[in-house]
């Protein structure tokens, strides 16, 4: 048959192949217009789909994004080390061209649970979008053998063997010896350890607080004016003195009143100032007194001088702070201690109090250095410290005994015997006036009512505090009253911290 009959017959052959003639029109009538004449239909490879336009233009778009993200990223990493980018290729995988397989792979497997009938068709879709769970690769069978662990060889695991037969036992079985022996030395489960413990009252009603508090507004980050009860947190930051640091004892350490200052004195000779940050600790300065070992070093109540004295010199250096000049006091007149050591400021300012010996202790003026008066106690006296307004002075002996004395008249106001206590070592007076802390040779420490102690010959300690086994060198209340810090230089790392309640009665 000649070609161009050939290519006549063919459309007839095509259209006769689908015998449905009711549903499909004829060439001529699809090609023909509504008022024109018949027009003969373009061919099938002519005809243009109107989608093909928009689907290219969404691969064309589609390249462009992917060609922004390649060079925004090639820009991050430009400035990145090898040793992060390989990181991030150990850790993220070889995603680099393909984000969608990154977020696929941070997913994680696809979890099956029951689709709820109120779920929407686009969260239905989303959920379906999860890649499938994926198969380990290989199994190790080393991993699926049950690892035995010796209970012989060691005395503690020893302990809990029943029979001989236990000499091997597995880590599950080792886990429930271990529970049960805690149970047993614990009275049964602690309430913390109850995991499927029912919920209270209590916790639905705190629920029911969380509830209100995200329905207000306010600042709720606020620093508290208390300390919580209970377990306190607390985290260790760098050295003080990290940037000066002395083989010598230590033998003072105080912060600043007003700023984020510490000093730290001891042995070496040296006063040093550092600016406490958490982080580094800057020294700002050293202040080296030439063989002068020093005893005591302490602010003044307004943080611009510095006091000192040595373990074996009547000599008293005042360093000033704002003018940065030292200034030695080596006589003080009427004042007739061959040796000058331990010393009190008033929480005012306007005093200076130095013990002396054979029960003497000496008050004297902060701003001209000059000795206003002297007050003698029985036997030695041990330690002394201000009230909170400066008006009493409280001076423990080495008899056991604490005198009371007014500040203005220098008279005796009161004496009582700290109970139970042999020799004194230390005395304390809390800022808000309510506490009188004393310690003893043998490590207790007594907690007063400052009232009881003005009025009663043998006040009755409201609080006992046994923690140290030494005596107690150091007492001292934080601003607040909330804490008591007790130390003995006795023994390393002798140093106790009692949270005292908001109420009459520490806790």
């Amino acid at each position: 048959m000649p070609p161009e009959r050939r290519s006549r017959t063919r459309p007839d052959r095509r259209a006769g192949a689908r015998p449905d003639r009711k549903t499909r029109m004829r060439p001529d009538d699809r090609a023909a217009g509504p008022d024109g004449p018949l027009q003969k239909a373009a061919p099938s490879f002519q005809r243009k789909s109107p989608a093909r336009p928009r689907a290219a233009a969404a691969v064309v778009a589609a390249e462009e994004e992917r060609r922004l993200r390649q060079r925004n990223r090639q820009t991050l990493e430009e400035g990145k080390p090898a040793v992060e980018r390989c990181l991030e290729e150990l850790v993220f995988g070889d995603v680099v061209d393909d984000e969608d397989a990154l977020l696929r792979r941070l997913r994680g497997p696809r979890v099956q649970v029951q689709e709820d009938s109120g779920d929407s068709e686009v969260e239905n879709e989303a959920k379906d979008n999860f890649p499938p769970q994926k198969k380990p690769v290989w199994l190790d069978e080393e991993d699926e053998d049950e690892e035995m662990v010796d209970m012989m060889n060691n005395r503690f695991r020893k302990d809990m063997m029943k029979n001989a037969s236990e000499n091997k036992l597995s880590k599950d079985e080792l886990q429930k010896r271990l529970k049960e022996e805690f149970q047993h030395a614990m009275g049964g489960v602690p309430a913390w350890a109850e995991t499927n413990k029912r919920k209270t009252s209590s916790d639905d009603e705190s629920e029911e607080d969380e509830d209100d508090l995200l329905q207000r507004t306010g600042n709720f980050i606020s620093t508290s004016t208390s300390l919580p009860k209970g377990i306190l947190k607390m985290k260790h930051c760098q050295q003080a003195n990290a940037e000066r640091p002395t083989t010598a004892r230590i033998s003072s350490v105080q912060f600043h009143p007003r700023a984020q200052v510490v000093m730290v004195a001891g042995l070496d000779n040296a006063v040093s100032l550092f600016q406490v940050d958490g982080k580094t600790n800057p020294k700002i300065q050293s202040i080296y007194l030439e063989k002068f070992p020093i005893f005591k070093a302490c602010f003044s109540a307004n943080g611009e001088e510095v006091l000192a004295t040595s373990t074996h010199s009547k000599v008293l250096y005042v360093y000033d702070m704002l003018a940065g000049k030292l200034i030695p006091v080596h006589q003080v007149r009427g004042l007739k201690e061959k040796i000058v050591r331990s010393f009190e400021v008033s929480p005012d300012g306007s005093f200076l109090l130095i013990n002396g010996v054979a029960g003497y202790f000496h008050l004297l003026s902060m701003k001209t250095k000059e000795l206003l008066g002297s007050m003698k106690i029985n036997g030695r006296i041990a330690a002394s410290t201000f009230s909170s307004d400066s008006k009493k002075v409280y001076a423990s002996s080495g008899d056991g005994d604490v005198y009371v004395w007014d500040v203005n008249s220098r008279k005796c106001l009161n004496r009582f015997v700290d109970e139970g206590s042999l020799y004194g070592l230390s005395i304390a007076t809390s800022r808000n006036g309510q506490y009188v802390a004393c310690g003893s040779n043998c490590g207790v420490v007594n907690i007063y009512n400052q009232d009881s102690c003005l009025q009663e010959a043998n006040p009755k300690p409201i609080k006992a505090i046994m923690n140290l086994v030494t005596g107690v060198t150091s007492l001292t209340f934080n601003p607040t009253t909330e804490i008591l810090a007790i130390a003995s230089e006795k023994m390393k790392e002798a140093v106790r911290l009692i949270q005292l309640s908001h109420k009459r009665n520490p806790s």
